[in-house]
């Protein structure tokens, strides 16, 4: 499977933000499907394969992840901590997208295993900037672990 055909999963419980970034996503040609959840137990039932998402024809494990911090029910970090903790997920690409700019959670969210830490853009143009330069490196000139 290519990489521009892999799944991406954006964890995030705005629907603004969720509408952005399927715009911005789109903006930049990515054409990769999306799929999305909208709360941290969700983004773990998701990954691990749980209840409504165990067909993965239907929920296929992402390429990359796009977490938010600020989650109900389950926090990023702690979602982020989980995925560590998962040996199936470990080489998974985790790219946190908040609106903390916080040292505190930068640091927290590398020292948890992210692999890019990203404070959401203010304008719907930045946002599609930031989406052409996530598909210029995390899918064209980034490799993946396909074991």
């Amino acid at each position: 499977m290519t990489k521009t055909n892999r799944a991406l999963l954006l964890i995030e419980d705005n629907q603004d933000d969720v509408f952005l970034m399927k715009r911005a996503l789109k903006a930049a040609r990515v054409m990769n499907p999306l799929y999305v959840v909208e709360h941290g137990q969700e983004a773990v039932d998701y990954l691990g394969g749980a209840g409504k998402f165990a067909d993965r024809e239907s929920y296929p494990l992402p390429a990359v992840v796009f977490l938010d911090l600020k989650l109900p029910f389950i926090s990023g970090h702690d979602v982020l901590a989980w995925i560590r903790r998962q040996k199936p997920l470990e080489s998974l690409v985790v790219v946190v997208l908040t609106s903390s700019n916080e040292a505190s959670d930068l640091s927290r969210c590398y020292s948890l295993g992210a692999n890019s830490y990203v404070v959401k853009p203010p304008t719907s143009e930045q946002l599609e900037e930031l989406a052409k330069a996530f598909k210029w490196y995390w899918l064209e000139y980034n490799q993946f672990d396909e074991s």
